[in-house]
């Protein structure tokens, strides 16, 4: 079977710097605070009636109501249902209800809801989605850290490359800040002692947890052509590795991520100099951005535009890479590049000239969204403008 090609039509976001694509885009040029980036103020309704919501931890609440606005864009799909796909990723899934679970567990009289295993799965968020509009394609979510997000994207686009779908819903939710999971971090090193995200920046110290969802309808150009659909980027490629290397740090010299950005523009059928932005991975520590930073360089030259968004989104773990593929769709859509935010002096030791400083004006081209997750999980993805 001839390998079709995957378009985005839709995109929903619910993020520490605004719910709804429209603020998050706004809020991506703004100075973050200090400390782990929160969406504030979270009210699911009226997308999820109150009943319904208490049902779905707060990490599926975020991926249902990004689904909601990802379709209100992809407009009526006219379809059948069965050839829709789910794909949303989480690295941790439901983890207040999980340990609402495990505390009342051990209570001297536990009462333990029905609900609590439901809705502390990570599959949570996609059965929801699937359940809520009744897709009856795969629905499934990768469970590989902080490079989830990008790979659901992927694995959905695959679904509907190869004719197994037309339409993929896919995307990752992550709702895991609490004190657990800052200790745990903590005593790994990994957060930042300032409680500020400064990637690439050669005072950085750490990342800054954050959370929400990004869901993004993919679907074959065909359909979209066909139904008069609204294109707004198309996926052209993509690719994943392991670095085999070890559990939390990145291969010494980025082995994995290179072969997995050069195995993603070959599959998207584009050289290195076609790329005119990167969005990288980028988390604010020692080794990530270092070695980021000499990967891009190699792959791409210098002077390659680059910039990451966590210094205002904050770490969201396993949605990371959705949210940051939406943000990649995004500057191709309103013809402007996203700030690396938090860079005052840029690291020496990171071979890159054109670090992206302030939002700019963009003249939409190819560009790549960079995941990288403990365990050694590299997932690339590359967009290009539609055609």
């Amino acid at each position: 079977m001839e390998r079709r090609r995957a378009v985005v039509t839709g995109i929903g976001v619910v993020a520490a710097p605004g719910v709804g694509r429209d603020t998050f885009w706004k809020g991506l040029a703004e100075q973050p605070h200090t400390g782990p980036h929160a969406v504030s103020h979270w009210d699911p309704e009226p997308v999820i009636p109150r009943r319904e919501a208490r049902r779905l931890d707060r990490f599926a609440q975020f991926a249902v109501v990004a689904a909601d606005e990802a379709l209100a864009q992809a407009g009526e799909l006219d379809i059948d249902p069965n050839r829709v796909t789910v794909h949303v990723a989480s690295g941790i899934g439901g983890l207040e209800s999980l340990e609402e679970l495990i505390s009342n567990s051990y209570t001297e009289e536990p009462r333990v809801s029905p609900l609590w295993i439901p809705m502390m799965m990570c599959n949570a968020a996609a059965a929801a989605i699937s359940i809520r509009y009744g897709f009856g394609g795969q629905a499934a979510t990768p469970v590989v850290a902080c490079a989830a997000g990008a790979q659901a994207v992927l694995d959905g686009v695959r679904q509907v490359e190869w004719g197994y779908a037309d339409v993929a819903l896919v995307g990752g939710a992550e709702a895991a800040i609490r004190q657990s999971t800052i200790q745990g971090f903590d005593s790994a090193r990994a957060l930042s002692p300032t409680l500020t995200a400064r990637p690439f920046d050669r005072d950085r110290d750490g990342f800054v947890l954050g959370e929400g969802a990004a869901i993004l309808v993919v679907e074959s150009k065909e359909h979209a052509i066909a139904r008069g659909a609204h294109i707004l980027a198309e996926v052209a490629g993509g690719a994943s590795t392991a670095d085999a290397h070890h559990i939390t740090a990145p291969h010494p010299e980025g082995d994995g991520a290179e072969r997995a950005l050069r195995l993603a523009l070959e599959d998207a059928e584009l050289s290195p100099t076609d790329i005119g932005y990167v969005n990288a991975h980028g988390t604010g520590t020692d080794l990530n951005d270092r070695t980021e930073g000499n990967v891009i360089a190699r792959v791409f030259g210098t002077d390659v535009p680059v910039s990451s968004i966590k210094a205002t989104t904050g770490h969201a773990l396993g949605a990371s890479g959705a949210i940051e593929a939406a943000a990649t769709v995004l500057a191709m859509e309103r013809g402007e590049l996203p700030p690396n935010v938090g860079l005052d002096n840029q690291d020496p030791a990171v071979p890159l000239s054109d670090i992206v400083r302030e939002r700019r004006a963009w003249d939409p081209q190819p560009a790549v969204s960079n995941s990288f997750g403990f365990g050694g999980h590299n997932t690339c993805l590359v967009f290009s403008p539609p055609t």
